[in-house]
């Protein structure tokens, strides 16, 4: 059988009734949308238990699904219930500290027969269902189980590690390992061997059958290592293939050469920095000069701490190609941002940006803006100054995406903040080019180098290494919640600094009470384990989880602090009740928006509640320091982006996240991290660990097949680069995969749905 696609109900015999015995594909389907034999191998085991390690009974959480390994102590008899008809089994289990009862209900004892075989004092039993107490004892209520240890086993069989897969109520592990072994047992001969013989024989991989088999039902340790390896090699050397081939389409694609005038607008821009670039600054800009002057599209990631000065080398980049007869576009994804991208680019320019006015400089551009909130005058006058190329620079958001937006001659695309937009609407903006515009994607959160080459792979990576001079310490403090002083404090320092005529940020999770999160209703950064949203741990089956508030049965967290209640603690609060304070967020009109930040840009508000609208972007110098309630609710990368809004303007900063987390709690470990250091890399690194990669990659989540399933990033940062280097010399020899068609073909299967969108992230 090597049909991976044919459904399971063709693979799963079906007998008689409608129970998980008798007709398993349905449940697989209903409990875990597995639909393909493809869909169940790929399945894989989240954990393995070792059955001299039971499962600790006091560490379960009532109300939760649990799946527990755990010994058989007693064997009750049936007792007739008082309440209503049937019959009443209880079946005691033990990890050697504590006791659990699986109890059974029937119409009559007789139908315990089979419980009666299995469950006989001494025996292993891997049991799932939900969690209960009744009368202080614990209680799993008609459970599934499954018998491990039979005296009539082989001591072999005894010894082998168990898999523990992501389930759910309706399709127990005890069904999905059951099913697995039917599929396997059905390979009656080898799967297709897809990966080219001298890539096997380099990494020394098994076959793709052994590596199921290994996986799914091992030996040992080291047999299941050895499947890991080889699905974990797969996994990457066809996403690096897959980036491969994209590199090897764009190296043939034309593009126009743009090179900087020696007395163009790029050189008047430089004469007049009242500062000098950095080393990095330098080093990355003639990185893009070289890329921007070949007729191949470039394709490169800038990214570089807070601070580091990134869009000063995006707009000597957008300069030189202006210089070149070309346009540029920059995309950012908020109205906000791209209003404050617009003040700081024809602030850094001056008269450079004046193109079209009496006083302007020869060599002068115009820069202009498109959002989606502008009016009909002031959008015509945009699209017009784009489509004759009056204006060489284009700043926008998704309005510049629009089929009536046209450029005279599009030369430059910069995508600010990528992870926001897809690639349908990147290549939206890139079609609207005479040939294929160079591409520049700019990321304001450090990726660590093993992530930035899963990630974008297919792009040539530039990094700012340097802070310029200027930027002033911050000093990043956890406020405990729980002590009102503390937090007295906290309003008395905003006071203070409005009295040296400074300005705060005050950064909320939700916009008013009623909101479970975020600008959009959703909490910050989706995915990402805030004090009570953590990852289940390694030792808790995926399909274990619930609502992403909280684990099932634990106390139902605090709702965040709003901006609609901190606003107003902020206004009546006797230390600030004078300030001149301003509430900023998502569902403010664009106007409304634009009219709050300018005038904190002018000093005219001493303080600003917000959202994470301000998170990236948002440059005001004066601003020294930063409040962020519930702090605990954001990640790591998040409260770094946040925290870069201050210090910007040589004033000292301070950062004070209020938190109600514990310390040794995760959350409380990233705000240590965070108070510890600055180092947006090293930050990004502890985020990579702490959280699911999934999570942080864009795979799919809740059980369902995510773009990396084995492959860890940082774990497997070497095999990464050895498929890489493989998959590179592969595509060079042969560009189509002409004599490689079942490589191909897999591509084409795996790197489809989420894995693409995944990809096509660049």
């Amino acid at each position: 059988m090597d049909d991976l696609d044919a459904p399971l109900s063709s693979r799963l015999p079906r007998g008689k009734g409608n129970s998980k015995k008798a007709n398993p594909a349905k449940f697989l389907s209903e409990g875990l949308g597995l639909e393909t034999v493809r869909d169940l191998l790929w399945h894989l085991p989240r954990r393995y238990a070792d059955r001299g390690s039971l499962t600790p009974i006091r560490d379960l959480v009532e109300g939760e699904n649990a799946t527990i390994l755990a010994q058989v102590t007693h064997y009750g008899d049936p007792q007739r219930m008082r309440a209503r008809d049937g019959v009443r089994l209880v079946v005691t289990l033990g990890d050697g500290r504590d006791t659990l009862t699986m109890t059974f209900f029937a119409k009559f004892a007789g139908q315990f027969q089979h419980q009666k075989d299995d469950l006989v004092p001494g025996r292993l039993v891997l049991a799932s269902g939900k969690v209960g107490k009744f009368q202080e004892v614990w209680q799993l209520s008609h459970p599934d189980y499954e018998v491990l240890e039979d005296p009539a086993e082989g001591a072999g069989t005894v010894a082998r590690p168990i898999p523990l897969y992501p389930a759910s109520k309706t399709a127990p592990n005890w069904l999905i390992r059951q099913c697995v072994t039917q599929v396997l047992d059905g390979l009656d001969g080898q799967l297709p061997e897809f990966l080219p013989p001298e890539v096997v024989a380099d990494a020394d991989l098994l076959d793709p059958v052994a590596a199921l088999r290994a996986v799914h039902a091992p030996r040992d340790e080291a047999e299941l290592e050895a499947g890991r390896h080889r699905l974990r090699y797969e996994e990457a050397f066809v996403l690096q293939t897959a980036l491969a081939l994209r590199r090897a389409s764009t190296a043939h694609q034309r593009a126009i050469a743009r090179t900087a005038s020696p007395d163009g607008i790029a050189a008047a821009f430089d004469e007049r920095l009242p500062f000098p670039l950095t080393g990095s600054q330098r080093l990355v800009g003639e990185e893009l000069a070289v890329d921007l002057a070949k007729p191949h599209p470039m394709q490169r990631l800038l990214q570089g701490d807070v601070g580091s000065g990134k869009t000063l080398v995006a707009l000597r980049a957008m300069l030189a190609v202006v210089d070149g007869g070309g346009q540029a576009a920059l995309l950012a994804p908020t109205e906000v941002l791209a209003a404050q991208h617009l003040r700081s680019i024809t602030a850094m320019l001056g008269d450079l940006a004046g193109a079209g006015t009496f006083d302007a400089d020869p060599r002068a551009t115009k820069v202009v803006l498109l959002t989606g909130s502008m009016g009909a005058a002031a959008r015509r006058e945009t699209l017009l100054a784009a489509a004759s190329g009056e204006a060489g620079i284009v700043i926008g958001t998704h309005a510049l995406l629009q089929e009536h937006v046209q450029f005279a001659d599009l030369g430059l695309v910069v995508v600010d903040e990528q992870h926001r937009f897809g690639v349908e609407q990147r290549d939206a903006l890139r079609a609207k080019g005479n040939g294929v515009p160079h591409l520049l994607v700019m990321t304001a959160t450090p990726i660590p180098r093993t992530v930035a080459m899963t990630l974008f792979g297919d792009l040539e990576t530039s990094v700012l290494t340097e802070l310029p001079p200027g930027r002033a310490d911050v000093q990043t403090v956890v406020v405990p919640q729980d002590k009102p002083a503390w937090i007295d404090r906290t309003w008395q320092r905003i006071a203070e600094e409005a009295a040296l005529g400074r300005q705060s940020y005050v950064v909320c999770a939700r916009i008013d009470t009623d909101d479970e999160g975020g600008e959009d209703g959703t909490p910050p950064e989706p995915g990402e384990p805030g004090e009570f949203e953590e990852p289940p741990p390694e030792d808790e089956p995926r399909g274990q989880r619930s609502t992403p508030g909280g684990r099932p049965g634990r106390p139902k967290p605090r709702p965040a602090a709003a901006v609609s209640q901190v606003v107003e603690i902020v206004r009546n609060h006797p230390a600030t009740a004078g300030l001149r304070t301003e509430v900023l967020h998502g569902r403010l009109t664009p106007g409304e928006k634009d009219d709050v930040m300018s005038r904190f840009s002018g000093g005219e508000l001493d303080v600003v509640v917000a959202t994470t609208v301000v998170e990236v972007g948002v440059d005001v110098p004066n601003a020294s320091v930063m409040v962020v309630v519930d702090a605990d609710r954001f990640g790591i990368s998040q409260l770094h982006q946040l925290r870069g809004r201050i210090g910007r303007g040589g004033l000292p900063g301070t950062c004070l996240l209020l938190s109600g987390a514990s310390e040794a709690s995760p959350a409380g470990q990233r705000l240590a991290a965070l108070a510890r250091t600055r180092d947006g890399f090293e930050l990004a690194r502890l985020d990579l660990e702490q959280r699911r990669e999934g999570d942080v990659l864009g795979a799919a989540q809740s059980g369902e097949r995510s773009s990396l399933q084995l492959l860890g990033v940082l774990r497997d940062a070497d095999l990464i680069a050895h498929a890489r280097a493989a998959a590179v010399t592969l595509v060079a020899a042969d560009p189509d995969l002409s004599r490689a068609r079942p490589l191909a073909a897999a591509v084409a299967a795996r790197v489809s749905g989420d894995t693409e969108a995944f990809l096509e992230r660049v």
